[in-house]
């Protein structure tokens, strides 16, 4: 059945490219990915919406061989190889001290003092957001022509370690690696509940 939302819908093609397509790859395509396409992935990630503007996401891009290996010596041993053949993976993290930015990011209203002194809330709505943020950030590299690959099989305490040293009020949510996708490191694709499966209308 096809339904019409709107005038605005997005082509089959570009719906195939963001999901009914896209694949989580295990194994990367000799072929770099630039500074520039990062920053395209960013100015897209940060169009879309979060908690009252708070944009928690802190994102380091190991991309270095030297990153890459630091980035390695966290994960679990069935992701090494994945960290170190892809171009770029994306540490995404958060920013438990993110309400100091909500001055100059959320100018309306006093947001900064909905969050001051109640680190428990900062830390849920910090998490929660830049979860958010990094499902955009799939979604937006995949929007500009990249494969992604995420993973959750790390320590985060040494991530966070050899990452966020320097800003101890970081903390690693998940990694994302980004690139162009081995079509032969993919399995078939698992399968896919409908509607009625996990769904209510009430």
């Amino acid at each position: 059945m096809t339904v019409q939302f709107h005038d605005h819908v997005l082509s089959g093609a570009a719906l195939d490219q963001l999901f009914n397509e896209a694949r989580s790859y295990n194994g990367w395509l000799d072929k770099p990915v630039s500074d520039a396409q990062l920053h395209a992935i960013w100015d897209l990630v940060k169009m879309a919406p979060t908690s009252a503007n708070m944009q928690p996401v802190r994102i380091v891009w190991a991309k270095s061989p030297e990153a890459k290996a630091k980035l390695a010596d966290c994960v679990m041993e069935g992701n090494k190889a994945k960290v170190l053949a892809a171009p770029v993976t994306a540490v995404i993290g958060y920013d438990i001290d993110f309400h100091e930015e909500l001055p100059w990011l959320f100018p309306h209203t006093d947001a900064k003092s909905w969050f001051t002194g109640d680190e428990n809330a900062r830390e849920q709505g910090a998490f929660r957001n830049s979860s958010l943020q990094g499902a955009y950030l799939m979604l937006a590299a995949r929007a500009v022509g990249l494969d992604c690959g995420p993973m959750s099989g790390f320590d985060a305490a040494a991530v966070n370690a050899a990452f966020f040293a320097d800003e101890p009020r970081h903390r690693a949510n998940f990694i994302c690696s980004v690139g162009y996708g081995d079509p032969a490191s993919i399995f078939d694709r698992s399968p896919r509940p409908d509607f009625e499966t996990f769904n209510r209308i009430i």
